[in-house]
């Protein structure tokens, strides 16, 4: 089987990442992008032999970049904190390895918890992800958040899950709410991307009804129905953090 370097990042996840280095410990190295965590994180980390590395942090897109540039072997296999590697998953990616597979990468279909209940609906599921590619075809763009691989070359899909212990709670789920609403809004500003009315006040609307009903997170119980809101949620914050910061920004010019 080829060689895999497995690429982590993460800030204070002693919560989970002893599950997830668990689920992998059957690749080549472990390289861990670890952003100045103050609780076991690292201690953790090191019990498996990973390699750790503490930059500064510039973004998700930077850090897993950085993580890809540190690892030794070709085939890289990307994961986070949260997640967990199945053992079906596992056995299907070292068969397609020892078949001198010629596609440049996998998408792998990853599969959410959310309140102890494994979302199949609401646009969740199946998250096809690329996750799996070769160092020598690719690597991750520089996007501060919503980070993707940029790979030259075919790629092709896998069938087994990667299990994504994500919200086990609402207190967890919030906190990453107001993380990525305001990783969000912030790349949304340096693009120069405008907000009104529209985005604030409407397209939470389209999104609960794109979500609930046409992808049918209703089969989800009340799951799916809070899926379907804090989803929306999301996009009104993100949009109203977006608002907030281009007046900051002409606040400062009319003082100047």
């Amino acid at each position: 089987m080829k060689l895999i370097s497995a690429v982590i990042i993460t800030k204070n996840e002693e919560k989970n990442i002893s599950r997830c280095l668990e689920s992998i410990k059957w690749v080549d190295e472990i390289i861990l992008i670890d952003s100045q965590s103050d609780d076991q994180t690292v201690a953790i980390a090191q019990k498996y032999n990973a390699r750790v590395f503490s930059p500064e942090w510039k973004g998700y897109g930077k850090a897993k970049k950085e993580g890809v540039n540190y690892a030794s072997h070709d085939w890289i296999l990307s994961v986070d904190a949260d997640e967990v590697v199945s053992e079906e998953l596992k056995k299907e990616i070292q068969a397609v390895l020892d078949n001198n597979s010629f596609y440049a990468g996998y998408y792998i279909p990853r599969k959410t918890q959310f309140l102890g209940r494994w979302i199949k609906h609401c646009g969740w599921y199946p998250d096809y992800v690329l996750r799996l590619f070769r160092k020598s075809r690719g690597n991750f763009n520089e996007a501060y958040v919503h980070e993707k691989v940029v790979l030259q070359g075919d790629t092709t899909r896998l069938k087994n899950e990667l299990l994504h212990y994500s919200y086990p709670d609402l207190e967890s789920y919030f906190k990453k709410f107001n993380r990525y609403t305001t990783m969000g809004a912030e790349e949304a500003f340096q693009q120069g991307i405008k907000t009104g009315w529209f985005k604030i006040a409407i397209k939470p609307v389209i999104s609960f009804f794109i979500h609930y009903i046409m992808k049918q997170g209703l089969r989800d119980g009340m799951e799916g129905f809070l899926v379907s809101v804090l989803s929306s949620l999301a996009v009104m914050v993100k949009y109203a953090k977006l608002k907030e910061k281009v007046k900051n920004k002409q606040n400062e010019k009319i003082k100047v």
